[in-house]
């Protein structure tokens, strides 16, 4: 059995300016949207997210002049503008960033966190209805393990470094897919553990 190809994953690293754009929860759906489903009209994501194409449309210019997204010529025309993304993935605020760069990173997060509960959230709401070859495949799981920082680092590397991998082997995101495949979000949240607070404290 010959190895599968491994493609290369576009990814963008943005600058502050760009990545403070990015921090707001309802384009950073758009953006999931363009990656996963592939090309739109702003009149088409208005219709999926329940807005206005012309609130559509300023938050598409948003993300097209940062650079996460570019018109699709080859789609478009004089009525209709296409966006696709540019990248399929985003990385952001590496371990030693302080000051306005971490703050920037934590309001992504906070803004990519609610997406990603958002999604959980349906996934689980659809689970009744998936084939039993798709409900083995789905979990929701957390481990806690006792780790120093650099078993706990190596950790985190090694799940990114196979999610990677399987993402490389994959078609990419975006792209029409063989019948048997739909996409599959795994969401990765690894940090020390967080007791709960003593009864009337930060409440």
């Amino acid at each position: 059995m010959s190895e599968k190809t491994l493609r290369d994953i576009s990814s963008v690293v943005p600058d502050a300016t760009a990545l403070k754009a990015l921090a707001h929860p309802l384009r950073l759906r758009m953006l999931g949207l363009l990656r996963i489903e592939g090309p739109a009209t702003a009149s088409g994501l208005a219709a999926r997210l329940g807005l206005n194409s012309g609130a559509t449309s300023y938050h598409l210019r948003q993300l097209a002049q940062h650079g996460f997204i570019e018109e699709d010529a080859e789609r478009g025309s004089q009525r209709d503008r296409w966006w696709r993304a540019r990248h399929e993935a985003t990385n952001v605020m590496p371990a030693n960033a302080e000051g306005e760069a971490l703050e920037l990173g934590l309001a992504f997060e906070r803004a990519a966190l609610h997406g990603q509960m958002r999604q959980m959230q349906r996934a689980q709401a659809a689970y009744p209805d998936l084939p039993q070859e798709w409900r083995q495949a789905s979990t929701v799981s957390d481990y806690t393990i006792p780790l120093t920082a650099e078993a706990a680092k190596a950790l985190v590397e090694k799940l990114q470094t196979v999610l990677w991998e399987a993402m490389a082997a994959a078609p990419a995101l975006g792209t029409p897919l063989p019948q048997d495949m739909r996409p599959f979000t795994v969401v990765l949240h690894a940090a020390p553990h967080v007791g709960e607070p003593a009864a009337g404290e930060g409440e």
